[in-house]
């Protein structure tokens, strides 16, 4: 399974994430069972601190983690990237994986609307609604790149295409 991969430049106060796409994968489901239970793949492809519940309805973006996002129910539209971002529709089986620094905010859901989220082992999530300080983007910037894709484990595509964009797994 190939995510969508997709780039966002610094948004007005959003830094988002120069190095490292934002990956979209569509439709994740498990064969025998139907949609993804995404809390035990997130677990077994070694991503922790999960949280269930759904998006904040304002802009934010995290300096501390990148973040894994897996629609569990119902379909939203959000806005990726910062205010001059990309408006992404989304439903149960997508999963998101948000480069620490990027953006993102709920724009509408339907009443059904649920997500599990995750960060990487040792990674923890903040919450930032204010413009990056230079501290905040050193730390995007040399956050490791998580050694497993959420959805796929050690051969998925953030491997694939993180590792590309910086040349190692360890930034």
């Amino acid at each position: 399974m190939k995510p969508e991969t997709v780039s966002f430049p610094p948004s007005d106060w959003v830094p988002n994430n120069r190095q490292l796409p934002v990956l979209i994968y569509r439709n994740v489901s498990n064969a025998e069972h139907g949609p993804a239970d995404f809390e035990k793949l997130f677990l077994k492809n070694g991503w922790t601190g999960i949280w269930k519940n759904g998006i904040f309805s304002y802009q934010h973006y995290h300096c501390g983690a990148h973040e894994v996002l897996g629609v569990s129910g119902g379909s939203a539209l959000l806005l990726i990237g910062g205010p001059e971002g990309q408006t992404i529709e989304v439903s149960a089986g997508d999963c998101l994986i948000l480069p620490a620094g990027t953006g993102h905010q709920n724009l509408g859901n339907s009443s059904d609307f649920k997500v599990v989220g995750a960060y990487p082992r040792g990674q923890n999530a903040d919450i930032q609604t204010m413009a990056a300080t230079g501290e905040m983007l050193i730390k995007i910037a040399s956050l490791p790149v998580p050694t497993s894709d959420p959805i796929e484990g050690t051969s998925g595509g953030l491997v694939e295409s993180w590792v590309s964009s910086t040349g190692n797994s360890s930034h």
